[in-house]
């Protein structure tokens, strides 16, 4: 009686339903899971929700003021003008004064007064990582004096000056270029060298 007793009771240990239940599932390495406002899903681990391509309104409204810009810049120097000085000043539109400084010479070449004369400035000056060219001043700043305005007129004095004055810089440069080039080579003694394995100091 005692060995039935425990017969039934392993029988019934081993058919409870607990022992029965599947195991659960193994976690699948090639997965992940994404929650947001829908709720959570397993995705692959290379999956990428931010789409580059897509704008937001805000971008989408800048791009297409820039392209209609762009369009109006293509056939009317002044809106040329416009489009150079929103992209310097970033108005309405990303900024960036390479594109600006394109803009303002596709006005200038077309004829565009305020152009002109604003690239003679610029050139006088120089502009960020851009540095002055007097030459390419005076070119400007020419047009706009030949047509009475006497900033201009001021401003080419001091461009044609500029350009004098780095023309005259170049010739000495380049008269003692080399000489300086064998200093360096050359021509300047160490204060330190080098000998059986320490630096000593020459005295």
């Amino acid at each position: 009686m005692k060995a039935s007793f425990w017969i039934a009771i392993l029988w019934e240990i081993a058919t409870l339903p607990g022992c029965t239940q599947t195991p659960p599932p193994v976690a699948n390495v090639n997965t992940v899971t994404i929650c947001d406002e829908s709720g959570c899903a397993d995705r692959p681990r290379n999956y990428a929700s931010f789409d580059p391509a897509k704008r937001s309104p805000e971008e989408e409204a800048a791009n297409q003021r820039m392209v209609d810009l762009e369009a109006l810049a293509e056939k009317d120097p002044s809106a040329a003008y416009d489009l150079a000085l929103r992209l310097f000043r970033g108005d309405g539109i990303k900024q960036n004064t390479h594109k600006s400084v394109e803009w303002m010479r596709s006005a200038g070449e077309r004829g565009h007064f305020e152009a002109q004369k604003a690239l003679g400035r610029l050139y006088l000056t120089g502009l960020g990582e851009m540095g002055s060219d007097p030459g390419e001043a005076e070119k400007w700043l020419s047009m706009t004096a030949s047509k009475g305005d006497k900033e201009a007129r001021t401003l080419l004095k001091e461009a044609t000056q500029a350009r004098q004055t780095l023309q005259s810089n170049y010739r000495y440069w380049d008269r003692w270029r080399s000489t300086f080039y064998n200093y360096w080579s050359s021509g300047y003694n160490y204060h330190w060298r080098w000998d059986t394995g320490r630096w000593y100091y020459n005295y």
